[in-house]
């Protein structure tokens, strides 16, 4: 059973089931669901090893980043001034780098993996599934998603590749996936996975759990 948007609202403020979302999902969600907004953007080289017992993922660089507001607004205001204070340190510290942006630019067969504003705290009996936003795929972009199983905290990642003859250019902070929440019955085995956390690649070969 999908949750609708009462239920789901009702959850981010006891539960925090989802933290930093836009004013729009937290006032008007459209649909059954909440669309997430493009945080950051990396790309990969190097090399990846997938065997039976260990796994290690391609290097990454970050090319892109939003640079908005990510307070909660669920948050005491002591919280979310905390909040601000270690986000603009940050923010100092990947300005001198010059990935803060407003845009990126999607060229043809450009690869990348994206991270999402958005980060979640899912419950055991509870699981969320994503959909592309039509006007990704209407331009072009095909994006590779995955699945929170219950347990996951963090933010979430996933693949965008420009599979279409034109370049797009995709505003920081847009909304380009919709996620929906879908009860399991029974409730279900917490994430033990080694992308807890909101960790976009491993840094050395790991062993999996």
């Amino acid at each position: 059973m999908v949750l609708g948007p009462k239920q789901l609202l009702k959850l981010v403020r006891t539960k925090k089931l989802v933290e930093n979302l836009s004013e729009r999902e937290l006032t008007n969600p459209e649909g059954a669901g909440f669309d997430l907004r493009l945080g950051e953007v990396y790309k990969i080289s190097g090399s990846a090893f997938l065997g039976e017992t260990e796994r290690k993922t391609p290097s990454v660089e970050l090319v892109a980043k939003y640079d908005g507001e990510y307070e909660n607004v669920n948050q005491p205001l002591k919280k979310q001034r905390d909040r601000v204070n270690k986000r603009e340190a940050k923010l100092q510290k990947v300005l001198k780098k010059g990935i803060v942006a407003k845009k990126i630019i999607i060229k043809p067969n450009d690869f990348y993996l994206v991270k999402t504003i958005e980060s979640f705290n899912v419950p055991t009996n509870l699981t969320v599934n994503f959909k592309p936003r039509t006007t990704t795929f209407r331009s072009g972009l095909f994006l590779r998603t995955g699945n929170v199983a219950p347990g996951y905290k963090g933010q979430v990642t996933f693949a965008l590749k420009n599979e279409g003859p034109c370049t797009v250019t995709i505003e920081m902070g847009a909304r380009f996936v919709h996620a929906q929440f879908e009860e399991v019955k029974g409730g279900g085995s917490l994430y033990r996975g080694q992308w807890q956390g909101g960790r976009v690649t491993a840094r050395k070969k790991e062993k999996q759990v």
